[in-house]
């Protein structure tokens, strides 16, 4: 029957007094019916499941200095909070282009954004990279700023599916869009010990990247499969098992999240692609426009910062930050994936 009802899907249950898994987390998964669970998730310093709490807005906004009847870019949708707070500052004149890669999160973030009243008529959406803001300008007109949040959303690495963190386990695919290219999981499957060796070091500043190559390969070579977060985990924990016991558990939990950022840079182009729109930025920007960066980690800001450098030298730019500027203590206490964000910014000549 056409009108037949659909069926009531019950909710998946969980044992104990709270969820624990991703899947379980019903109330936080669903922010606008708790918003009491939510409000609490966040005052003890921890991001609600399958949500991101947006960095430095204040700071952005300051700077941004964003006008009704603007032409702005958000080159890194994500959960859409520095988006709606520069759509709020248009107040409902200009329009606001906003680009990502991931086709799973940026729908439900269009449909979020719409309800909240933001529609197509002063936001766009495109699953487009941000390596292509060329294109964009050419076809709708140059921007009076732009922002690029460089950090990964706490929706992908929250969620095992994904595989972008070494904490749940799930497969090993770190792809912000999982439709393109390939798994981390593939990627190691056709690694060398010596380009490895070498992601770890560029990527990610690791000091066991001798070891952690090294066993990596050995363990693939071997017949070993690392086809999940939990196999390179493991890898990772016997690589370093000589060093002393008082050392071990943070040095495997920080080598872990190197080692995880390291693949996740690769597999998705990440500085080829930063380096692209760095380049491009000042061919996008109006004169007097503003761009602002969020970088998270050392090989970004640096990128970052001799870009804008360079194109300051050249006169292209006017003006840039003197100095990087970081989240406040009190916005590092109230959200800790905050504590490594750099912000750095840009005035077209």
């Amino acid at each position: 029957m056409e009108n037949q009802e659909k069926q009531h899907k019950r909710r998946v249950r969980y044992s104990g007094t709270h969820p624990r898994r991703f899947e379980e987390k019903y109330k936080e998964l669903q922010p606008e019916k708790y918003g009491d669970t939510i409000a609490k998730v966040i005052s003890k310093g921890s991001t609600p499941a399958g949500m991101h709490i947006s960095i430095m807005v204040k700071e952005i906004l300051e700077f941004l200095q964003i006008q009704p009847g603007q032409q702005g870019l958000d080159a890194t949708l994500g959960y859409g909070g520095h988006t709606k707070e520069m759509l709020k500052c248009l107040k409902g004149q200009g329009h606001l282009y906003a680009l990502d890669v991931d086709p799973i999160e940026s729908e439900k973030t269009k449909e979020r954004l719409k309800n909240q009243g933001f529609g197509e008529e002063i936001l766009t959406v495109r699953l487009q990279n941000f390596r292509e803001i060329d294109k964009v300008a050419e076809e709708v007109g140059k921007f009076d700023f732009v922002l690029a949040d460089l950090g990964v959303s706490s929706m992908q690495i929250d969620n095992p599916e994904r595989g972008f963190s070494y904490k749940v386990e799930g497969p090993l695919d770190l792809r912000m869009n999982p439709e393109k290219g390939i798994s981390a999981a593939q990627r190691l499957k056709k690694i060398s010990r010596e380009e490895l060796y070498g992601m770890l070091l560029e990527n990610a500043d690791e000091p066991y990247a001798d070891e952690i190559s090294k066993a990596v390969v050995s363990a693939l070579k071997s017949g070993r499969k690392i086809e999940t977060t939990t196999d390179l985990k493991n890898v990772i924990e016997k690589a370093l098992s000589f060093l002393p016991l008082s050392e071990q558990k943070e040095a495997v939990k920080k080598s872990c999240q190197r080692t995880f950022q390291a693949l996740r840079i690769d597999v998705n182009s990440e500085f080829e692609v930063l380096y692209e729109f760095m380049e491009k930025l000042p061919c996008v920007l109006k004169p007097d426009g503003r761009a602002a960066i969020l970088t998270f980690h050392s090989g970004e800001d640096r990128l970052v910062k001799k870009a804008f450098k360079q194109f300051y030298k050249e006169g292209v730019y006017k003006e840039i930050a003197s100095d990087v500027i970081r989240p406040s203590a009190e916005e590092c206490a109230k959200n800790g994936r905050a504590r490594s964000t750099k912000m750095r910014w840009a005035i077209k000549a």
